[in-house]
């Protein structure tokens, strides 16, 4: 059984009647769970609302830091009170993005602080995003104490010194389709490299789709390549990744294969 550790099935990301059917070409390729990802308040609520009504789906919530610049008192008030739903896994995706800068800097590292201090308050992990800011991303978990919490690197793509520091904070490394391709020397890098209790894969549907889809829409049933690409990597079959990687996640959120 393989999971999807961060996938968006929601808002524009893909169409509510397309769900069923995504989901099902995924189940027949051996995928079976799914952690759907919100990425604004109004978005979260439609991901929790996904993940009660279907079998294999979990969530988590938060705000994307394109959208930090919505944040403010009563979008923490209404995150928080979704966050509280034990449908949800975890806290996020939450970060800093600054290769497309969408929202302010200083706004983004408020948002993130304050997602941070939401995750340790509930006591549920991170989903991380970080792209074009490496050291800010490394600096505020640490600062802010995310090891109390842990959590994800979703879609890595830094290099072994970054992975060091925040295998150090106990948080775990996803590995997306960017795996599968080959000038990604630095991440393949550390799929081979990384501790086995702490790798998990995903598609980050529909981004980023794995070879032999690259530069088509991806969806949760492709990251049966990473998985093949991982697992190559790092000498084992595909179906011990899977079950390492399934049982890493459980091990982080208590996910639970027939949740």
């Amino acid at each position: 059984m393989l999971v999807d550790a961060h996938c968006h099935l929601t808002g524009s990301y893909l169409a509510e009647d397309q769900v069923e059917a995504t989901l099902s070409r995924a189940r027949s390729h051996g995928v079976t769970g799914f952690v759907a990802v919100g990425t604004d308040l109004e978005d979260s609520r439609v991901v929790l609302a996904l993940a009660t009504r279907t079998p294999g789906v979990q969530a988590s919530l938060g705000v994307h830091p394109h959208e930090a610049k919505s944040w403010c008192p009563e979008v923490e008030t209404g995150l928080g009170e979704l966050l509280q739903d034990p449908a949800v896994r975890f806290v996020g995706e939450t970060g800093l993005d600054w290769h497309y800068d969408l929202s302010p800097r200083d706004e983004q590292e408020a948002a993130f602080r304050a997602q941070i201090r939401l995750a340790k308050a509930l006591r549920k992990p991170l989903m991380i995003h970080t792209r074009s800011a490496p050291e800010a991303t490394l600096r505020i978990l640490e600062e802010e104490g995310a090891d109390a919490v842990r959590g994800i690197i979703h879609c890595f793509s830094e290099d072994r010194a970054f992975a060091q520091r925040a295998l150090d904070l106990g948080f775990c490394l996803s590995f997306s389709g960017i795996t599968t391709f080959k000038k990604a020397e630095a991440v393949r890098d550390v799929a081979t490299w990384a501790p086995a209790d702490r790798i998990l894969v995903e598609t980050d549907a529909p981004f980023l789709a794995p070879v032999p889809y690259r530069g088509k829409p991806n969806e949760p049933g492709f990251v049966r390549f990473t998985a093949e690409a991982v697992a190559g990597l790092r000498g084992i079959s595909t179906v011990k990744l899977a079950e390492l990687t399934t049982r890493n996640l459980e091990a982080l959120c208590g996910w639970a294969p027939a949740s």
